[in-house]
């Protein structure tokens, strides 16, 4: 998703470059020729100046090259008239995530969202036939395809497939709302992990919970979202999520169709915002998730203040990888901490540098939206008893001879939970 005009710093051309490399080695493609083409004048026929696409055709008959993968979103005349020119398959940034989403997604929900982008992306293109969809592999056909097919055919072939996609997808949606549901009912608090594509989360879940999440250093090695139990030095459990990367220009079809997924984001208690800390780009990358989380109705926070804004769950910012930074930016980042009051963390996913530091931050963060109450519980009430020492802090405990007078720290919703049990002012 681009940033708003004028928000984010401006990209290295070369570091731009850099990224698309990697999403098309991402879906094991080699690379043969790469190059940053200025297009100050974009051509609406085919995006580059006549003399570009004579000297880029030249290239790929040379290198004898299959997929040319343009950085930049084609319309589909674009696409075709290259494609023509250069007598190979071209693709855009759109098309090139779509495929690596199609080929990554394992769950039955997250294939069907990268399906769903994926024929909303095409049905303005049509210009391939759709027999992929009964193909048992990933991907979705972007990078190969068997020609031309009648394009009524197409249009009624893929109407009818987003329509049964768009049912099913309601339904996971309903049960996710269930499960939902009946995490309120016995409430841990949630903490998601969200961030650029590649910069550590999936390590960082690992290190967290003793998982074993997929972590290649691989752009979009995440699809699917994942949930594990949290242990924090409190004693309290929490819920960690690990969710899909954001990368800037994100598909707006897949920004729509992974609403179901992204919508446990937003029922979040806290943000972990994780940043490759020695990426020349990680300013810039920043922006792009806020602008992702804008568009969910989070509209972010400033970690350095702690100032919340609508919608928005606190936010812890970590830099990530700090077993890579020169020293100067080492030392910037310590400063930003120690001025953040715990808002901002350093670490290292891969050696474990600094993640009791973080682990202490989650845990001074949930505390600071939990209330103190008294409460009276009956002896007879163990259960009780018993769910309120899983649930909150005990921060004293008297005795008596009919009932537990305690005085704990709980949360809001907890604390609502058992008022009837609070001990008269």
């Amino acid at each position: 998703m681009r940033t708003g005009a004028g928000r984010a710093p401006a990209r290295e051309p070369e570091a731009r470059l850099a990224e698309a490399v990697g999403l098309a080695e991402a879906i094991n493609l080699d690379i043969l020729h790469r190059e940053v083409v200025p297009a100050a004048r974009p051509r609406p026929a085919t995006l580059f100046g006549s003399g570009t696409v004579e000297r880029l055709g030249g290239i790929v008959a040379a290198d004898d090259i299959e997929v040319a993968v343009v950085d930049a979103g084609l319309s589909p005349i674009q696409q075709r008239n290259l494609e023509r020119a250069w007598k190979c398959k071209v693709i855009d940034r759109t098309g090139l995530i779509l495929e690596i989403f199609g080929a990554r997604a394992q769950t039955r929900e997250g294939r069907l969202q990268v399906e769903l982008a994926a024929l909303t992306y095409q049905r303005s293109r049509l210009v391939r036939s759709w027999t992929h969809l009964e193909r048992q592999r990933g991907g979705f056909g972007f990078v190969g395809g068997p020609g031309e097919t009648q394009i009524e055919a197409d249009r009624r072939l893929i109407d009818e497939r987003i329509t049964r996609l768009k049912k099913d997808l309601a339904e996971v949606r309903r049960t996710r709302e269930l499960h939902r549901a009946a995490r309120r009912r016995v409430p841990f608090p949630i903490v998601a992990l969200v961030g650029y594509t590649n910069a550590g989360k999936s390590t960082l879940f690992n290190r967290l919970t003793e998982a074993d999440v997929d972590q290649r250093d691989q752009l979009f090695a995440t699809l699917d979202p994942t949930m594990r139990r949290l242990n924090l030095p409190s004693g309290e459990t929490a819920i960690l999520s690990d969710t899909v990367g954001f990368i800037s220009d994100l598909p707006h079809e897949l920004v729509e169709a992974f609403q179901a997924t992204l919508e446990e984001v937003k029922e979040a208690d806290i943000l972990m915002h994780v940043r490759d800390a020695a990426h020349a780009d990680s300013e810039a990358q920043k922006e792009d998730v806020l602008d992702v989380l804008k568009g969910l109705g989070m509209d972010g926070e400033d970690s350095e203040n702690g100032n919340r804004a609508n919608g928005a769950a606190p936010m812890i910012e970590v830099f990530n990888k700090s077993d890579i930074l020169l020293s100067d930016r080492a030392e910037e980042l310590r400063n930003r901490a120690r001025r953040a009051n715990q808002r901002i963390v350093l670490i290292s996913a891969k050696t474990g540098a600094g993640i009791e530091m973080l682990l202490g931050a989650v845990d001074n963060l949930l505390a600071a939206g939990r209330v103190e109450v008294r409460l009276n519980i009956p002896w007879s009430d163990g259960a009780e008893l018993a769910w309120l020492y899983d649930h909150g802090e005990v921060l004293e405990r008297k005795d008596g001879a009919e009932f537990v007078a305690l005085r704990v720290r709980l949360s809001e919703t907890d604390a609502k939970r058992v008022r009837h049990l609070a001990e008269p002012e």
